[in-house]
């Protein structure tokens, strides 16, 4: 069993074509050339994957019919349960050609998830010999602009896949348009066939700040990774329903998405919330053994004395 607690996970995106498999055989075996036993999880649009006589021999999990995006959410979060107690030491989730990543990132940052597993990076693959024609109002649909979009503004690095096929004037033009896009520490690496150094593929890129109660000020102002985009907090005692909605919209400008599992002051029995687009919903459940309440807040650029002002709020009652 692998020692850390926490089985480190990639997740490879990337419109239909643009060679995800490619990169992913490669990471499978780098990994079972060092001895480490990785988790696939394949998610294909159709009842059968053409594709799983690449992965014999390997502990696979398809997701079929349907993108993890959407219809079978819910069997990725079946899934990963599965693996909490499987011997793996590394989980590699490849997406389908029309799966929104930033919906499989939400899954991995859900306080279910987040104790057993730890997202390393986002891997997006652009087709460099497609991307201007997919980009254009008149080979393409506004679905297909929205979900590439998603797709690289998803990603923690971007590959520029079969720049062989592309002119360097129209590639230049490409990493243009992805500029406009990217954030400005993204990297982007151009390659033809998939050939990306391991080294890059498996940076840590990817941050969660945790805090919990009893030292929050020295956990918030002791870190200093860049680009932090999530931040767990420990909320062991109850908390209102109504401070927490108002504390959260007064971080709405940060925050795009929060998540939680916490006990309510009204009742003590205890919820899971989502809170998106300045709405609040809240479901009970059981309390998951072993798992301590938390709020994880999904956002970029969080400030640091807004997260703690937040923390104090809710936790000062």
């Amino acid at each position: 069993m692998n020692s850390n607690p926490k089985v480190p996970v990639y997740v490879i995106s990337g419109f239909l074509g643009s060679g995800k498999t490619t990169v992913l055989l490669h990471m499978i075996s780098h990994f079972r050339n060092i001895g480490k036993n990785p988790g696939i999880i394949l998610n294909e649009l159709g009842d059968e994957n053409v594709e799983n006589h690449l992965f014999e021999g390997q502990q696979v999990v398809e997701l079929l019919n349907g993108c993890i995006c959407c219809t079978i959410q819910d069997d990725l979060k079946t899934t990963l349960k599965g693996y909490i107690n499987e011997e793996v030491d590394v989980l590699l989730i490849e997406g389908t050609g029309v799966a929104n990543p930033l919906e499989i990132k939400d899954v991995l940052l859900d306080p279910l998830y987040l104790e057993h597993f730890e997202l390393q990076s986002m891997i997006s693959l652009v087709d460099a010999s497609h991307y201007l024609e997919y980009q254009s109002f008149f080979n393409s649909s506004k679905e297909i602009r929205a979900l590439l979009k998603e797709q690289v503004t998803s990603a923690n690095i971007l590959v520029l896949n079969k720049i062989d096929l592309v002119s360097e004037k129209e590639l230049n033009k490409v990493e243009a348009k992805l500029a406009d896009e990217l954030d400005d520490h993204v990297p982007i690496y151009r390659t033809s066939f998939g050939e990306v150094p391991l080294e890059l593929m498996l940076e840590k890129r990817f941050h969660v700040r945790e805090v919990s109660h009893s030292h929050s000020t020295h956990e918030l102002h002791h870190h200093h990774h860049h680009h932090i985009e999530a931040t767990k907090l420990r909320v062991e005692s109850p908390v209102k329903k109504d401070v927490l909605e108002k504390q959260l919209k007064k971080l709405s400008k940060h925050v795009i998405r929060a998540k939680g599992i916490i006990q309510l002051a009204d009742d003590s029995r205890y919820f899971e919330f989502q809170y998106a687009a300045g709405q609040l919903r809240l479901n009970m459940i059981e309390k998951p053994d072993g798992l301590s309440p938390a709020v994880v807040l999904i956002g970029d650029k969080l400030e640091q004395d807004k997260v703690e002002r937040f923390y104090k709020e809710l936790t000062e009652q």
